[in-house]
């Protein structure tokens, strides 16, 4: 269930020649959790964004990292993942905030959110010693011993997280950088930009307008983009979108496809024809965690899911002969 960056997500900023801009775009970008970022802010004319904001916004990002990413030995979360024992470990507020909400959507989705795979993440060489490998039978038995996002248990006050299993360990890759960009996003509104765009490896969210003085426009690419065909425009505003696919992060062996994203439930890679869920959402955390769940599932009980729980989506589905076609229920 490991993400990585997606570049599906293409960020437009449509202007019209003939309107008369009151104000201006500013663009910063830099690197993060393994992937890069980019912001966009719409400022009046007289104003001017200084070194320090970027560095504000780099210092936010090196913190969220230091909290959550399992490529950082020291970080609170390799800190947990190597205590084996089950008593409380003592949390930051934003590691318990988006725990919390990993939780929440791993009971909506009954499972199909997990970020206790973190030990299939590595079995299957997909986590920080990037190793390619299929597993035995007898490996991925031991391994699913202590897999289950209900060996998890949170408390608020203090913020605190323990394990029902000593061997539990917990991966964030998908949802940690939608968290990233929420926090990023309400910094920048308590700065006073309310009118910003915030990407981070795909992941996006939305505020106010663009420099037009309209939502901000986003363009969806099919998983092929050297395929002609289908694509759909979004015009967003105060709104996140996040993508999961299957075709960036995977090894062939013996002449079969193992994507990188993982079902929680049986611990192999996900094998059906679902390539790439778009969700949009309030909350660029919701819409990364929930385009994985989505992308685990798989096509029909994506849609059916999505449809329930009033989810907005706009999947791509692989056809027989490599093409694509695509699924929304944006416009309904």
């Amino acid at each position: 269930m490991a993400k990585i960056g997606l570049t599906c997500l293409l960020i437009l900023l449509f202007q019209s020649a003939c309107t008369e801009q009151t104000h201006n775009k500013i663009d910063f970008s830099g690197s993060t959790m393994g992937t890069h970022y980019h912001i966009s802010l719409i400022v009046p004319p007289s104003s001017s964004v200084q070194t320090s904001l970027k560095n504000g916004v780099d210092e936010l990002l090196v913190d969220i990292n230091q909290q959550m990413s399992t490529y950082i030995s020291d970080s609170q979360i390799s800190q947990f993942n190597r205590y084996k024992k089950t008593d409380w470990f003592p949390v930051s507020d934003d590691f318990m905030e988006v725990i919390s909400t990993a939780q929440t959507i791993s009971k909506t989705t009954n499972g199909a959110f997990d970020i206790t795979i973190a030990p299939l993440v590595n079995l299957w060489g997909f986590g920080p010693e990037i190793q390619f490998k299929i597993p035995s039978k007898e490996q991925l038995q031991e391994v699913m011993k202590h897999i289950g996002y209900e060996k998890i248990i949170i408390k608020n006050n203090p913020p605190a997280i323990r394990k029902t299993d000593a061997l539990t360990q917990i991966d964030l890759s998908a949802i940690a950088k939608g968290f990233a960009v929420d926090k990023i996003s309400r910094h920048l509104n308590l700065k006073g930009f309310n009118n910003h765009l915030v990407e981070i490896g795909g992941e996006i969210s939305t505020s106010g307008n663009n420099k037009s003085g309209k939502d901000w426009r986003i363009i969806i690419e099919k998983p092929d983009n050297n395929e002609k065909g289908t694509k759909q425009t979004l015009e967003l505003s105060n709104l996140s979108v996040a993508t999961s696919g299957d075709y960036r992060n995977y090894f062939i062996k013996k002449g079969k496809r193992y994507s990188h994203t993982l079902n929680p439930k049986t611990g192999n890679p996900v094998s059906h024809k679902l390539a790439s869920v778009t969700v949009l959402e309030q909350s660029a955390t919701m819409a990364d965690a929930y385009a994985t769940a989505l992308l685990v599932m798989g096509e029909e009980p994506a849609k059916i899911f999505a449809q329930k729980h009033n989810i907005k989506i706009y999947m791509f589905i692989r056809n027989e002969d490599g093409s694509y076609r695509n699924w929304n229920n944006i416009d309904e």
